[in-house]
C-alpha cells in the first residue's frame, strides 16, 4: 500500500523560507518521479516543481529561483525547500509519487503572512 506523508507546513511571514517533506512508503521510492503540487481556494491544483527518478528537475515559472525540490533515496524522502515566500504561495501542499499511476499524499497547509 502506497502512503505519502507530508510535513513540515505552517505559518510563515513573506519573505521566510519553509522545508517540506514527504515520507514514501509501499513503493520503490528511487524509482518513481516525485512531484510538488498545491491548491489555493477556489483555484485548481497546480504543479510547483517535479524530480525524476536520475535527479531531472524541472519548476513552475512562478517558484523558479525560490523553490528547490530534492530527493533522498536512503530516506524514501522528497523535499521542497521554499525561499522567499510570497502571499500567493499560501495553499495546501500535496507530494505525489509517479511512475504508471501518480500516488498522493494528504496535504500540508502553508500559509504566507504579508
Amino acid at each position: 500500500q502506497v502512503q505519502l506523508v507530508e510535513s513540515g507546513g505552517g505559518l510563515v511571514q513573506a519573505g521566510g523560507s519553509l522545508r517540506l517533506s514527504c515520507a514514501a512508503s509501499g513503493i520503490i521510492f528511487s524509482s518513481h518521479a516525485m512531484e510538488w503540487y498545491r491548491q489555493a481556494p477556489g483555484k485548481q491544483r497546480e504543479l510547483v516543481a517535479s524530480i525524476t527518478s536520475e535527479g531531472i528537475t524541472n519548476y513552475a515559472d512562478s517558484v523558479k529561483g525560490r523553490f528547490a525540490i530534492s530527493r533522498d533515496n536512503a530516506k524514501n524522502t522528497a523535499y521542497l525547500q521554499m525561499n522567499g515566500l510570497k502571499s500567493e504561495d499560501t495553499a495546501v501542499y500535496y507530494c505525489a509519487a509517479r511512475r504508471v499511476v501518480r500516488s498522493w499524499g494528504q496535504g500540508t497547509q502553508v500559509t504566507v503572512s504579508s
